[in-house]
């Protein structure tokens, strides 16, 4: 009977324990990251951009960036960039 009384305070202890984690969100954030989401909850990986010549959509962090004429563009490809600077001639 004390063995029985013993498991179930250790099994509630266990369950206090451990929704008491998840409200300060260190179970939470600990499986976000695990599976690759980041870490907080809404936090924004990177910001996706579209390409001004090829219009292919991709993450800002990727990109290969040209100021031209004031304006901060962001181009996929050293490529499209080259095209674009060539087709502004």
């Amino acid at each position: 009977m004390k063995l029985l009384i013993f498991l179930a305070l250790i099994y509630f202890g266990f369950r206090m324990l451990k929704s008491g984690l998840q409200r300060t969100g260190h179970i939470k954030n600990n499986a976000r990251k695990k599976a690759g989401y980041g870490g907080v909850a809404g936090e924004i990986d990177d910001v996706m951009v579209q390409d001004p010549f090829c219009k292919v959509y991709f993450p800002k962090r990727d990109a290969y960036h040209l100021k031209y004429g004031g304006t901060d563009l962001y181009f996929c490809s050293e490529e499209c960039k080259n095209k674009f600077v060539e087709s502004k001639k």
